[in-house]
């Protein structure tokens, strides 16, 4: 059975409309609610998927590999040395060569042109599973959590607080595809890229979404339905930690900061949590923190995901 998805590649969250997302989200939220009544059918019996990972995971390797054993799906784990993209061999010829065994490839690695370049050989999906411009999987389980707290998107504020990174160019997107209003606060000089930020603000006129970014997390924070933080030095910048904590400082999510947003505000972390510094145990371990719900609907939105990108 084919679906509007079919064969599609997922690199980017601007890769889907907001028809596109809404159909995602919709799927998983009827997937996961099917498997928890008890159907437990394999749809997509007798395919492969190569999982790449050139960045450590455990949330997004437990997520895909459970999701696509729900889905009858064989899950081909590439990790480290000796795997996927590792001896030297052309992208071009690995590509060609996987896509002869998988049915999808999905990747978690470091450049977003990496990730494009498997896209443009590949007769196969590609799924970016994480990479130093975005996490599109991660959104879209994020987009599935907030619907299921709040019961709809459009409409919504949305404040985001830390650093300009992957989160925050996905969080950028994901609102303006779904009529979120978005607040990005971040230190001067560590706000999201400007091509993104001009993406979203394109993709928001038609959604009537809004795009804010500052440097004052209070404003942005200000009668948020949803407050959201990532880690403020990412996998490849350890070696910057000791400064950027003492950059970030101010932006750490406190309890008087939560204090800002909506009585009913939800907070959200894509996790792993550095606990003390972005955000305080306070702030993640209230009943107003969502960020286990976010973790689990890693696997739904991505077997939804899968399932229409492969059926």
């Amino acid at each position: 059975m084919t679906t509007p998805l079919s064969g599609r590649d997922l690199l980017a969250l601007s890769d889907l409309t907001p028809h596109e997302v809404a159909l995602v989200l919709d799927a998983a939220l009827e997937q996961k609610a099917a498997w928890a009544a008890g159907d437990h059918s394999a749809p997509l019996s007798g395919r492969a998927a190569a999982l790449i990972f050139q960045k450590p995971s455990m949330r997004t390797r437990v997520s895909f590999e459970v999701g696509c054993a729900r889905l009858g799906v064989t899950p081909v784990v590439l990790v480290g040395e000796g795997s996927a993209f590792s001896r030297g061999e052309t992208v071009a010829d690995s590509t060609s060569v996987l896509e002869r065994y998988v049915d999808a490839i999905v990747i978690r690695t470091f450049d977003q042109s990496f990730v494009e370049e498997i896209a443009r050989v590949a007769s196969v999906p590609v799924v970016n599973a994480l990479t130093d411009d975005y996490h599109p999987c991660q959104g879209l389980a994020d987009l599935l959590t907030i619907r299921e707290h709040k019961g709809k998107l459009s409409g919504l504020r949305f404040a985001y607080v830390g650093d300009g990174n992957n989160m925050a160019h996905t969080y950028l997107l994901a609102g303006a595809l779904t009529g979120m209003d978005v607040a990005i606060a971040t230190p001067a000089g560590f706000e999201p890229a400007s091509h993104v930020i001009a993406k979203a603000r394109k993709i928001a006129a038609g959604t009537g979404a809004s795009i804010e970014i500052g440097v004052d997390p209070n404003a942005a924070v200000d009668g948020a339905d949803v407050v959201a933080t990532d880690t403020w030095a990412s996998m490849g910048q350890e070696d910057e930690h000791a400064a950027r904590v003492a950059v970030f400082d101010d932006f750490a999510v406190n309890p008087a900061l939560m204090a800002r947003a909506a009585n009913d505000a939800v907070f959200m972390h894509c996790l792993p949590a550095h606990r003390g510094e972005e955000v305080l145990d306070t702030v993640i371990d209230a009943p107003s923190s969502i960020v286990y719900d976010e973790a689990e609907n890693r696997l739904h939105a991505q077997k939804a995901l899968l399932s229409l990108i492969m059926g």
